[in-house]
């Protein structure tokens, strides 16, 4: 069994098995996506200048799904993260094909989520900052990780909007959590989260600037559930303040965007799950940058934040401070300078 090798050989073994097989399986999927229609045309709040096909998500998921049981052994977190995964997938390719009402797609992230509750994947306790544990109870513990795994899904969902960008700051949050995993000796986590970094790595080149195929909610329903599911299962669960900044600061590019589009909607009266052209990405285009050096601007931000949940999970309290200080700075600057773009 492949999950028997040592951690330094199976963890670069899952991000290219991951890779090869994303990269392998994306062209077929494009063929099936255009059999089927699921095309995105321009218009609307798109960007794109000619019909691009979508569901390109399920070459991602499906190098996911065969890749990390090689290199895991079998247990309840595993088969709850894969069957969640698998559920959210499907979920996600339903609605690139019969465009699903928001409500719908809610239930579904709901139900998706059931099976990696069951599976073990829950915050049991939260960190305070006395270095203690709270335990949870457990309906409350169930309730805050369903809120986390929904927030994490609909946050790359909605900064799927330009040429790679989901794609590439999905790679840069897990690939930042894989070095936080090692690094809290979390070795099942850090070999799926490699996993999970190699499937996206596959699928950039053909989803870069000018994009050949688009990921659509398959591609970024899946991605934000695994990530949100593996920062549950490999960094909330240590009973360390630090343990809960470092996948907010991983992911704070899209949970970001998602918290401001939410308050945005409902100070305007409007349903928190309306579309609008109000996201991050939107605001750097109004700002006159194109789509390759808004994804640039994102992508530095993520990998900075990144770089500061690595060096926030390994050093003492004052450095700790010190990593956390100029990351929420960068953030807050970032949006700042992309809210000057209007309120489109």
């Amino acid at each position: 069994m492949l999950s028997a090798y040592p951690l330094w050989l199976r963890a670069p073994l899952s991000l290219f098995a991951a890779g090869a097989l994303c990269h392998l399986f994306t062209p077929p999927v494009r063929q099936l996506a255009l059999r089927l229609g699921a095309v995105d045309r321009p218009g609307g709040r798109r960007v794109n200048r000619r019909p691009v096909p979508r569901m390109g998500g399920l070459a991602l998921s499906a190098a996911f799904l065969a890749a990390a049981p090689l290199f895991c052994a079998a247990d309840g977190p595993l088969l709850g993260l894969l069957c969640g995964a698998l559920l959210i997938a499907a979920l996600g390719a339903a609605d690139d094909l019969l465009d699903l009402r928001p409500g719908l797609k809610l239930l579904g992230q709901l139900a998706a989520a059931a099976p990696a509750l069951k599976g073990g994947i829950v915050l049991r306790s939260v960190s305070l900052p006395s270095g203690e544990s709270l335990a949870l109870p457990p309906a409350l513990a169930a309730g805050l990780t369903l809120l986390w795994l929904v927030a994490c899904t609909n946050a790359v969902n909605l900064i799927d909007g330009l040429d790679g960008l989901a794609v590439g700051v999905s790679a840069l949050g897990s690939l930042s959590m894989l070095l936080v995993a090692l690094s809290l000796s979390a070795p099942a986590v850090a070999v799926l989260l490699a996993a999970l970094t190699g499937a996206c790595l596959g699928f950039l080149p053909y989803n870069r600037s000018p994009a050949q195929i688009f990921m659509g909610d398959a591609g970024s329903q899946f991605l934000g559930f695994a990530l949100g599911a593996l920062s549950v299962m490999g960094l909330l669960k240590f009973h360390a303040l630090v343990s809960f900044f470092v996948p907010l600061l991983a992911l704070s590019v899209p949970l970001a965007d998602t918290l401001f589009a939410v308050l945005r909607r409902l100070r305007r009266g409007q349903s928190p799950f309306r579309a609008d052209r109000g996201h991050i990405h939107h605001r750097l285009l109004d700002l006159g940058l194109s789509q390759k050096q808004a994804v640039a601007v994102l992508y530095g931000a993520s990998s900075l934040q990144g770089l500061t949940a690595v060096l926030l999970a390994g050093t003492d309290a004052l450095s700790r401070a010190l990593c956390l200080l100029p990351a929420l700075a960068l953030g807050l600057a970032v949006w700042l300078c992309a809210l000057r773009g209007g309120e489109g």
